[in-house]
């Protein structure tokens, strides 16, 4: 019975005291407690200096190990979770070669023991388009035309040129490969998690420039579809 009591005291004590270590650390506040292991957002005021600091670190260490030449634009999102530390969940806008993309990264950092590590980086998923309904201003389940005139240099308009491009060379017998030279102009109607978007691309092809206008289709699950291209002339 005695020892049943001590045990029972012994493992209560436990949880007090990493409790008490774990905020006294910094990195664990009630909150945090409560969502152990959980990932949460992070507002957009809130320690953005590290943050940044962070997305620069996690730029350079890919530059070095990968020997890439990527640049650091902005942090488009932030979250965090509690771990042994903290995990940072960084979406980025990165400038490689010339052209806007957006990319994941996981830094792990124990302050205590002044360590931070690059755990992940990628090209992020297209489950996370920049453009959203309300920057468009249009709202799932709306019967009305959407239709907006949106920036020409958003990663997620670069994206989507993109893939148009590829689809254009898939389909072309052309021996030189096409190369995007610039969204002219850009049309996108977004009703819930699916898009579509109107485009005017300026193509080179060996000496030769070209323009297509087209029209690529985005499902719910992210995957693009060129649903319609035809040479456009001036």
């Amino acid at each position: 019975m005695m020892k049943s009591r001590f045990s029972i005291v012994v493992f209560s004590l436990s949880i007090f005291v990493s409790s008490v270590i774990a905020s006294d650390l910094g990195f664990c506040d009630d909150e945090d407690m409560a969502l152990l292991g959980g990932v949460r957002d992070v507002p957009a005021n809130q320690n953005s200096d590290e943050v940044e600091s962070l997305s620069f670190t996690s730029v350079d260490e890919h530059n070095k190990k990968e020997n890439a030449l990527l640049e650091f634009a902005r942090v488009v999102k932030a979250k965090e979770q509690v771990v042994a530390g903290t995990m940072h969940h960084l979406t980025l806008e990165i400038v490689e070669a010339g052209k806007k993309k957006l990319y994941e990264a996981k830094v792990w950092v124990k302050p205590w023991l002044n360590f931070k590590e690059l755990q992940e980086f990628k090209p992020a998923s297209d489950g996370a388009p920049s453009i959203t309904p309300s920057d468009l201003g249009s709202k799932k389940g709306e019967h009305e035309s959407g239709w907006r005139e949106v920036p020409r240099d958003d990663p997620e308009v670069q994206h989507v040129a993109d893939h148009a491009v590829k689809t254009i060379q898939q389909r072309s017998n052309s021996l030189f490969p096409y190369e995007l030279q610039e969204v002219v102009h850009a049309n996108a109607e977004v009703t819930g998690e699916a898009a579509k978007y109107n485009m005017l691309l300026k193509l080179k092809r060996g000496d030769k420039e070209e323009k297509f206008k087209v029209e690529v289709h985005k499902n719910h699950e992210g995957v693009l579809h060129l649903n319609h291209m035809e040479q456009h002339h001036d």
